[in-house]
Parts: C-alpha cells; structure tokens; sequence
C-alpha cells in the first residue's frame, strides 16, 4: 500500500475488523452496481471513498428532474446524461484511484453472467423486480454474493445471498416471479434521506462482506422509517423454489 493510500484510508485501518490486511481486500476487490439511482447514489459513492479498487456501474437509464430528489450522485447539470457517465464522474473527483467500467445498456441474461463472473460482489440497487429476478439468476449462475436492497415510501429493506453456500435462500424463495413489478416510487413517493440511509447500509454490508466473506446470510432486514423500528428475519432456502431447488 502507498503511503498516500495509508493515509486516505487511515480510519478504516485504525479499525482491527479492517486493519491494513482488510483494506488491501478492498483495494483488489470489484464490486458491480446494478442502478445508480437513489441506492446505488450512496452506495456507490461510500464504496469509492473506502478504497474499493474497481467498480462496474450498469444503468440504461438517464438523469431527469425528479431524480434530483433522492439520487445525490447526480447534479443539475446531469440532466440528460446517461447515469453511469455521471455516476462515473462524480466518483473519478471523489477518488480518481478506482478504476471504472460503465455499461448505459440493459443487459441480457448471458451479458450479466459474464459481467458478473468477474466480479467479487454485485449490488442490486435497481427498482424492479424483473431486473432482481435477472440478477438472482446471473448471480446463481456464476456463484456470485449478492447484495438487495429496496425502498419506497417510508420502508426499506436489505438483504444478502451466497448462491455459493449451500442450503442458503434465493430471491426467488422470498418473491415469486409473476410478472408484477409491485409498488413504484414514480406513484407513490419515497422518503429522500430513506434512501441514503439504506443504500450506506447496503454500502456497509457490501464492505463486510468483502473483508470478511458473507454474514447474516438471507436475513432480511426491514426498516420502517415512521416509527424508526427494524425487523429481521431469518429466511431459510424453499425446496420447492423454482429457480434455486432445481
């Protein structure tokens, strides 16, 4: 590690759960993004800042208006821009030692596989559930950790999978693909810092899990921001998934 590097990551190595050894796992890591809107903002932003040493940010979509509310990676002057490329630019004046890879497209489901066959870690910070539903089976595919995380009004949730460890659940034990995307944020609402405060919590598991291997595997996590209560839940794997039980 340079000395320029002991520097900026000198509180995380103060940290015995980190130290320099942790640090240096996250310096070699590559973390995939899935979403740069109001999730993937915080999440992706703390991710740089600790030093993770490559991020792949994927996102079809561009900035609009009303984005601006919740999704703090973005500026008045990325409206129009596709969001990995203002995503993009915003990491690179945060912390220009990470290298970046960015994908405005949506990807098939052979395109996220090998996207995702080289990477450590994937973080689904998307709003639908087709694209979870990709992400679960991409992520079976190769073996890959993942990270969910979800919002809308004033509840949020997260939780992790370790398609690798056996007996583990699945996104598809805990939701079943019937072709409903559920709730939207674009007619209900959502609480702006709700976002941040589950994306960074996303964004501390994520380093975790990068330091130390998965942990708290397919608990989900709830958060009620109106009476500021959490809840878990241990979920265990279905046998009659369709997706993981085959």
């Amino acid at each position: 590690m340079k000395d320029e590097q002991l520097l900026r990551y000198s509180r995380h190595i103060l940290l015995p759960e980190i130290d320099i050894a942790g640090q240096q796992k996250i310096l070699a890591s590559h973390v995939a993004i899935v979403g740069l809107g109001g999730l993937g903002s915080p999440a992706a932003m703390y991710l740089a800042a600790s030093g993770v040493g490559t991020l792949t940010l994927i996102d079809f979509d561009s900035v609009e208006l009303s984005n601006l509310q919740r999704q703090i990676i973005h500026t008045n002057d990325s409206i129009g821009c596709a969001k990995v490329d203002s995503a993009a630019e915003r990491i690179a004046s945060l912390n220009s030692d990470v290298q970046l890879h960015t994908v405005a497209k949506q990807l098939s489901p052979s395109e996220l596989h090998a996207c995702f066959d080289s990477v450590d870690l994937v973080l689904d910070c998307t709003d639908r559930f087709s694209s979870r539903f990709a992400i679960n089976q991409a992520c079976l595919h190769t073996g890959t950790p993942w990270l969910s995380a979800a919002a809308i009004g004033m509840d949020g949730q997260l939780l992790g999978f370790a398609p690798a460890q056996q007996g583990t659940p699945c996104y598809a034990c805990l939701y079943d693909d019937d072709g409903d995307e559920g709730r939207s944020c674009s007619e209900e609402g959502v609480l702006s810092p709700l976002l941040g405060v589950v994306g960074s919590l996303q964004a501390t598991m994520a380093l975790r899990w990068l330091v130390e291997g998965p942990v708290n595997v397919g608990e989900l996590m709830r958060f009620d921001a109106r009476v500021f209560s959490w809840q878990h839940l241990r979920l265990p794997a279905k046998s009659t998934c369709s997706v993981c039980a085959q």
